[in-house]
């Protein structure tokens, strides 16, 4: 068995700029959509727990961040590679007309799952009579 990945050292840098993979740091992906008059957000956040989770609202974005802080350093430990990543994540998302009071925020498996409601929209219509 062989402990070094297939891609060690400068391999990862050149295969870098041939294939488009996802970033390993600092980046959680997510999915948008929208049904039902509300916009959904699936994010994925795995290796969190939700105390590790804020997410704030402010000046109209939306914003989710997740810090991890590192594990306590065993020096027996004799890594070959680390790849996992500690500190901050952090994603930004613009919002439009939406209610701010009722975004609703769920996390589950490692996936951060957000509702956000789109305001109800009232039309201002007047009739103007012609004389």
């Amino acid at each position: 068995m062989n402990l070094i990945p297939r891609n060690f050292l400068f391999d990862d840098d050149l295969e870098d700029f041939f294939v488009t993979k996802p970033s390993k740091r600092g980046e959680m992906k997510c999915d948008i959509y929208e049904k039902d008059n509300k916009y959904y957000i699936e994010l994925d956040a795995p290796g969190f727990d939700k105390k590790e989770i804020n997410i704030e609202v402010k000046d109209g974005y939306l914003t989710v961040k997740a810090h991890k802080k590192e594990e306590s350093k065993d020096e027996k430990k004799n890594y070959i590679r680390k790849e996992r990543y500690y500190g901050e994540y952090s994603r930004s998302f613009a919002l439009g007309d939406v209610d701010i009071d009722n975004i609703d925020a769920k996390f589950e498996n490692g996936i951060l799952n957000i509702t956000v409601p789109k305001k109800e929209i009232q039309e201002n219509k007047k009739y103007i009579e012609v004389k």
